[in-house]
Protein backbone atom coordinates (compact mmCIF):
# COMPACT_ATOMS: atom_id res chain seq x y z
CA UNK A 1 0.00 0.00 0.00
CA UNK A 2 1.44 3.38 -0.98
CA UNK A 3 1.74 6.13 1.56
CA UNK A 4 1.56 9.83 0.80
CA UNK A 5 4.77 11.65 1.69
CA UNK A 6 5.37 15.34 2.22
CA UNK A 7 3.77 17.64 -0.33
CA UNK A 8 5.89 20.28 -1.99
CA UNK A 9 5.45 23.16 -4.37
CA UNK A 10 7.96 25.09 -6.40
CA UNK A 11 7.85 28.37 -8.27
CA UNK A 12 11.06 29.43 -9.94
CA UNK A 13 11.90 32.82 -11.38
CA UNK A 14 14.50 33.17 -14.10
CA UNK A 15 17.25 35.78 -14.15
CA UNK A 16 19.59 36.78 -16.97
CA UNK A 17 23.33 36.62 -16.31
CA UNK A 18 25.73 38.73 -18.38
CA UNK A 19 28.18 37.24 -20.83
CA UNK A 20 31.81 38.23 -20.60
CA UNK A 21 32.28 38.90 -24.30
CA UNK A 22 32.97 42.51 -25.20
CA UNK A 23 31.07 42.13 -28.48
CA UNK A 24 27.92 40.86 -26.79
CA UNK A 25 26.64 43.47 -24.35
CA UNK A 26 23.89 42.16 -22.13
CA UNK A 27 21.64 43.77 -19.54
CA UNK A 28 21.54 41.99 -16.19
CA UNK A 29 18.11 41.39 -14.70
CA UNK A 30 17.50 42.18 -11.04
CA UNK A 31 17.05 39.41 -8.50
CA UNK A 32 13.65 37.78 -8.22
CA UNK A 33 11.53 38.67 -5.22
CA UNK A 34 10.92 36.01 -2.55
CA UNK A 35 7.38 35.53 -3.86
CA UNK A 36 8.89 34.48 -7.22
CA UNK A 37 7.37 37.41 -9.09
CA UNK A 38 8.64 37.58 -12.66
CA UNK A 39 11.96 39.35 -13.09
CA UNK A 40 13.62 40.62 -16.22
CA UNK A 41 15.03 43.57 -18.03
CA UNK A 42 14.30 45.36 -21.24
CA UNK A 43 14.76 48.78 -22.75
CA UNK A 44 10.97 48.93 -23.19
CA UNK A 45 8.53 50.08 -20.47
CA UNK A 46 7.31 47.57 -17.91
CA UNK A 47 4.33 45.54 -18.96
CA UNK A 48 1.17 44.98 -16.97
CA UNK A 49 2.58 41.68 -15.63
CA UNK A 50 4.87 43.60 -13.25
CA UNK A 51 8.16 42.75 -14.99
CA UNK A 52 11.07 44.71 -13.58
CA UNK A 53 12.86 46.95 -16.07
CA UNK A 54 16.51 48.01 -16.27
CA UNK A 55 16.47 51.46 -17.92
CA UNK A 56 20.18 51.73 -18.76
CA UNK A 57 21.51 50.01 -21.86
CA UNK A 58 24.82 50.69 -23.61
CA UNK A 59 25.29 50.74 -27.38
CA UNK A 60 27.22 47.76 -28.70
CA UNK A 61 30.31 47.89 -30.92
CA UNK A 62 29.79 48.73 -34.60
CA UNK A 63 26.36 50.17 -33.80
CA UNK A 64 24.87 46.78 -32.89
CA UNK A 65 21.73 46.77 -30.82
CA UNK A 66 22.54 45.37 -27.36
CA UNK A 67 20.80 42.23 -26.23
CA UNK A 68 18.21 42.45 -23.47
CA UNK A 69 15.74 39.98 -22.08
CA UNK A 70 12.39 40.20 -20.34
CA UNK A 71 11.42 37.15 -18.33
CA UNK A 72 7.65 37.15 -18.41
CA UNK A 73 7.15 34.17 -16.13
CA UNK A 74 9.21 31.59 -14.30
CA UNK A 75 8.48 27.88 -14.07
CA UNK A 76 5.77 26.67 -11.69
CA UNK A 77 5.10 23.00 -10.96
CA UNK A 78 2.01 23.52 -8.81
CA UNK A 79 1.60 21.04 -5.95
CA UNK A 80 3.19 17.60 -5.92
CA UNK A 81 3.57 14.88 -3.31
CA UNK A 82 6.03 12.08 -2.79
CA UNK A 83 4.57 8.61 -2.71
CA UNK A 84 6.46 6.90 0.10
CA UNK A 85 10.07 7.59 1.08
CA UNK A 86 11.73 7.38 -2.34
CA UNK A 87 12.51 10.51 -4.33
CA UNK A 88 10.43 11.36 -7.37
CA UNK A 89 10.30 13.86 -10.21
CA UNK A 90 8.00 15.72 -12.56
CA UNK A 91 8.51 17.53 -15.86
CA UNK A 92 7.15 20.79 -17.22
CA UNK A 93 6.83 20.73 -21.00
CA UNK A 94 8.35 23.87 -22.59
CA UNK A 95 5.74 24.03 -25.37
CA UNK A 96 2.51 23.41 -23.51
CA UNK A 97 3.39 23.96 -19.84
CA UNK A 98 1.81 20.58 -19.09
CA UNK A 99 3.03 18.75 -16.00
CA UNK A 100 3.97 15.07 -16.26
CA UNK A 101 4.73 13.25 -13.02
CA UNK A 102 7.29 10.45 -12.85
CA UNK A 103 7.62 7.47 -10.55
CA UNK A 104 7.03 8.06 -6.82
CA UNK A 105 5.32 11.41 -7.42
CA UNK A 106 1.64 12.37 -7.23
CA UNK A 107 0.08 15.44 -8.84
CA UNK A 108 -2.02 17.36 -6.27
CA UNK A 109 -3.09 20.00 -8.78
CA UNK A 110 -2.35 23.68 -8.56
CA UNK A 111 -1.24 25.99 -11.32
CA UNK A 112 1.72 24.75 -13.37
CA UNK A 113 3.26 26.50 -16.35
CA UNK A 114 6.46 26.83 -18.35
CA UNK A 115 8.81 29.81 -18.22
CA UNK A 116 8.43 32.50 -20.89
CA UNK A 117 10.98 35.08 -22.06
CA UNK A 118 11.50 37.64 -24.82
CA UNK A 119 14.91 38.64 -26.19
CA UNK A 120 15.38 42.00 -27.93
CA UNK A 121 18.42 42.90 -30.02
CA UNK A 122 19.79 43.27 -33.55
CA UNK A 123 17.21 42.23 -36.18
CA UNK A 124 17.87 38.94 -37.99
CA UNK A 125 20.88 38.03 -35.82
CA UNK A 126 21.30 34.50 -34.43
CA UNK A 127 21.62 34.22 -30.65
CA UNK A 128 22.82 31.55 -28.27
CA UNK A 129 20.61 30.85 -25.25
CA UNK A 130 22.29 28.90 -22.45
CA UNK A 131 20.26 27.38 -19.64
CA UNK A 132 22.05 25.77 -16.68
CA UNK A 133 22.68 22.04 -16.20
CA UNK A 134 21.04 22.07 -12.76
CA UNK A 135 19.60 24.55 -10.27
CA UNK A 136 19.13 23.80 -6.58
CA UNK A 137 15.86 25.04 -5.07
CA UNK A 138 15.49 25.74 -1.36
CA UNK A 139 12.56 25.78 1.04
CA UNK A 140 12.41 28.12 4.06
CA UNK A 141 13.22 25.12 6.29
CA UNK A 142 16.42 24.36 4.34
CA UNK A 143 15.13 21.36 2.34
CA UNK A 144 16.35 21.09 -1.25
CA UNK A 145 14.94 20.07 -4.62
CA UNK A 146 16.65 20.13 -8.00
CA UNK A 147 15.75 21.44 -11.45
CA UNK A 148 17.54 19.78 -14.36
CA UNK A 149 17.08 18.83 -18.01
CA UNK A 150 16.26 22.39 -19.07
CA UNK A 151 14.88 22.71 -22.58
CA UNK A 152 13.23 25.33 -24.76
CA UNK A 153 10.53 25.19 -27.41
CA UNK A 154 12.99 26.49 -30.03
CA UNK A 155 14.15 24.26 -32.86
CA UNK A 156 17.32 24.80 -34.80
CA UNK A 157 19.25 28.05 -34.54
CA UNK A 158 17.58 30.74 -32.43
CA UNK A 159 17.32 33.95 -34.47
CA UNK A 160 15.83 37.36 -33.78
CA UNK A 161 13.06 38.30 -36.20
CA UNK A 162 12.93 41.36 -38.48
CA UNK A 163 11.83 43.53 -35.54
CA UNK A 164 14.73 42.27 -33.40
CA UNK A 165 12.67 40.05 -31.08
CA UNK A 166 12.56 36.39 -30.15
CA UNK A 167 10.05 34.87 -27.75
CA UNK A 168 10.64 31.44 -26.30
CA UNK A 169 9.38 29.12 -23.58
CA UNK A 170 11.45 26.87 -21.32
CA UNK A 171 10.72 23.88 -19.13
CA UNK A 172 12.64 21.53 -16.84
CA UNK A 173 12.46 18.47 -14.62
CA UNK A 174 12.06 18.93 -10.87
CA UNK A 175 13.35 16.20 -8.57
CA UNK A 176 12.99 15.82 -4.82
CA UNK A 177 16.12 15.29 -2.72
CA UNK A 178 16.32 13.08 0.37
CA UNK A 179 12.55 12.63 0.42
CA UNK A 180 12.03 16.15 1.73
CA UNK A 181 9.07 18.41 1.00
CA UNK A 182 8.53 22.14 1.24
CA UNK A 183 7.72 25.30 -0.67
CA UNK A 184 10.77 25.55 -2.93
CA UNK A 185 12.09 28.69 -4.62
CA UNK A 186 15.12 29.48 -6.73
CA UNK A 187 16.53 31.36 -9.70
CA UNK A 188 17.43 30.06 -13.15
CA UNK A 189 20.41 31.86 -14.68
CA UNK A 190 19.90 32.39 -18.43
CA UNK A 191 22.83 33.47 -20.60
CA UNK A 192 22.11 35.06 -23.98
CA UNK A 193 24.67 36.25 -26.54
CA UNK A 194 25.03 36.84 -30.26
CA UNK A 195 26.66 34.13 -32.35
Amino acid sequence: MASLGLAFTAAVAAVLVPTHRSDAPVVTAPKATPSAAPAGSSPAPASSNNSIVEPFVTVGPNGEHPLSITVESGISVGRLALQGRKDGNAQIDPQTGAKQVGANMIDLGGLSYQGKATIIGQPLKPVRIELPQTVILYSPSGAEAELSDFRTDLSGVAMLDASGQLQFNFGATISSKNGQGGDFRGRIPIRVEYY
